[in-house]
């Protein structure tokens, strides 16, 4: 027997699970801001607006929403209909039509696929699914080597490619079978959209999340930098690990201990190592990454995570990421950051 997985069950929201807390700049100019927040994509997002008249609530509200719908339309695995779900169920390897958008999530998430030694793979969704974490049921039993190495059979971004032509943009593959996955950058994807948008309507300060990825611009009604709080890896929501000042940039949290399900006695995390098909079992439960957007931080967190404390300091210290990393040794955490995350810390250890 195994029990209910203690993960929110969504259209993106697969590996951005440590979520971040947008700390508004403290309760006082939360109260003072224009707030518009609601349900997306298995999970929550968040709008901040610093300057901005109440009476601009409902146009701002059904232009949010519409950005979401539609990006929920490109990149959900859970909607049969979406162009991501009929990229996947394709077989052929006539190159299918993407949006601009799509196809550089795709190049973002391959680039860092291949940064990171293929430790952030967007293929690895045949062993997503089998694991029990994409829109298929979870699994009675633990897979089998055979099955896992069936499904990593089907993986390899080698076998992906996003072509640009003058018309637009395709994404092309050449292995039967191949099941993308963008759950691991589709937080990231949204917020970016969703600045984007907030920054078309004329309103330079603000702060937005999707789920674990937040964007901020500005100030917050105090004229003071917006702040973000990284989430201790507990299961309470209100317990604050750090905070940050993102002075501009996109964050990401990526962790192990919220999206999961017990299986047989033996929890598993829903973040799947490439190199071995099953998920991840080291020490290293958050990381989070600052970006200059909260796409390339969504695609680094995750693979951050599955390389592990010291590769992904490694990698970190080569690429000069912003990199905060929370491990769980015994009873206790650890963290770790590098030299460049600390410069966002508010009050830097």
């Amino acid at each position: 027997m195994f029990s209910k997985p203690v993960y929110v069950g969504s259209t993106l929201l697969l590996c951005a699970v440590s979520l971040l807390s947008a700390c508004d700049g403290g309760a006082s100019d939360a109260k003072d801001a224009l707030v518009i927040e609601g349900k997306t994509m298995g999970t929550f997002y968040r709008v901040s607006l610093a300057g901005v008249d109440k009476n601009r609530e409902a146009p701002l509200r059904e232009q949010i929403e519409a950005q979401l719908k539609e990006d929920d339309h490109e990149l959900s695995t859970y909607k049969e209909d979406s162009v991501l779900s009929r990229f996947n169920q394709y077989q052929g390897n006539v190159p299918q039509p993407v949006s601009a958008g799509m196809a550089d999530a795709v190049v973002t998430s391959m680039r860092i696929g291949q940064l990171t030694g293929g430790a952030m793979d967007i293929t690895i969704g045949p062993l997503v699914n089998l694991w029990g974490f994409g829109p298929d049921k979870q699994p009675v039993k633990m897979p089998t080597p055979e099955q896992i190495a069936d499904a990593r059979q089907r993986t390899g971004l080698q076998h992906l490619k996003v072509i640009q032509q003058s018309d637009g943009q395709y994404l092309q593959k050449d292995l039967q079978g191949m099941y993308v996955d963008l759950s691991t950058v589709g937080e990231g994807y949204a917020t970016d959209h969703l600045a984007r948008l907030i920054e078309g309507n004329g309103i330079s300060n603000y702060l937005v999340s999707v789920g674990g990825a937040v964007v901020s611009r500005g100030h917050n009604p105090k004229g003071n930098p917006w702040q973000v709080a990284i989430q201790k890896p507990t299961d309470k929501e209100t317990a604050v690990q750090a905070i940050v000042d993102l002075q501009g940039m996109g964050i990401s949290t990526s962790g192990s201990y919220r999206n999961y399900y017990e299986l047989n006695g033996k929890r598993l995390s829903h973040i799947i190592d490439p190199a071995t098909g099953s998920p991840i079992t080291h020490k290293l439960v958050s990381a989070t990454v600052i970006a200059p957007t909260a796409l390339e931080a969504d695609g680094w967190d995750t693979g951050l995570m599955v390389l592990g404390t010291h590769k992904a300091l490694a990698l970190a210290e080569k690429e000069h990421l912003a990199v905060y990393l929370i491990t769980k040794e015994g009873d206790t955490f650890k963290t770790y950051m590098s030299p460049q995350f600390k410069a966002y810390l508010k009050d830097p250890e």
